[in-house]
C-alpha cells in the first residue's frame, strides 16, 4: 500500500511463495538491481550465450542478498531444488538451472533474484490487518509478461483497483 514506510518494501510487488505456521517467504518481483545476469554467469564461471545474459537481476528482498532464487514458469524439466509453488509457477534455488538458462535450455520464462523477503509467524497477518498490503491472486502473466515498472499497477488493476487512487491512510469500519 502507498503508506508502506519500510524502504525495503516501498512500492513493492511481492510474490508470496510460502505462508504457514512458521511464517511467510516471498520474492519482490518489480525491483531490479543494476546487475545483469551476465555478472552472475561470470561469477559462477558458467558458459553462456550473449543473448541470454542481458536481463537484469531482481532484488528479491532484504534477507540473504547473497543467495539466488529463480522464480519461473513450471515445465516438465525439474532442477536439483525445484519446488512447485502453484500449477504454473515454480521456484528453484540451485546452480543447475542457471547453467541451463545461460545456454537457453532453462524455463521459457523466469526471474532471477538475489535475496528474499520473509515474515516471522504472525507478522504478515498483523501487517495485513493494518492494511499495509493489498492482496491479489497470483497471475503469471503479470509476473512474467508485464514490464517490471508496470507490475504494481497491473496487479492492482486485476482486482479493479487504480493504484494511483489509493489513499496514504487507511481506516477501519
Amino acid at each position: 500500500m502507498p503508506r508502506m514506510s519500510d524502504p525495503n518494501f516501498s512500492q513493492s510487488v511481492v510474490y508470496l511463495c510460502e505462508h504457514g505456521v512458521d511464517g511467510a517467504m516471498g520474492l519482490i518481483i518489480n525491483h531490479q538491481l543494476d546487475i545483469s545476469v551476465k555478472a552472475i554467469f561470470e561469477q559462477l564461471d558458467l558458459e553462456y550465450e550473449d543473448k541470454y545474459a542481458d536481463s537484469l537481476i531482481f532484488d528479491g528482498g532484504p534477507v540473504q542478498r547473497d543467495r539466488g532464487f529463480i522464480l519461473h514458469k513450471s515445465c516438465e524439466r525439474k532442477w536439483e531444488s525445484t519446488l512447485a509453488i502453484s500449477d504454473d509457477i515454480s521456484l528453484t534455488a540451485s546452480k543447475d538451472i542457471l547453467s541451463d538458462i545461460a545456454l537457453g535450455n532453462g524455463p521459457e520464462e523466469s526471474l532471477i533474484t538475489l535475496g528474499y523477503s520473509s515474515w516471522e509467524p504472525g507478522q504478515l497477518e498483523k501487517e495485513l490487518s493494518q492494511n499495509s498490503w493489498l492482496t491479489i491472486p497470483a497471475n503469471s502473466a503479470i509476473i512474467f509478461n508485464t514490464d517490471c515498472a508496470n507490475r504494481a499497477g497491473a496487479a492492482a488493476s486485476s482486482i479493479g483497483v487504480d493504484i494511483d487512487m489509493l489513499a496514504l491512510d487507511a481506516g477501519h469500519a
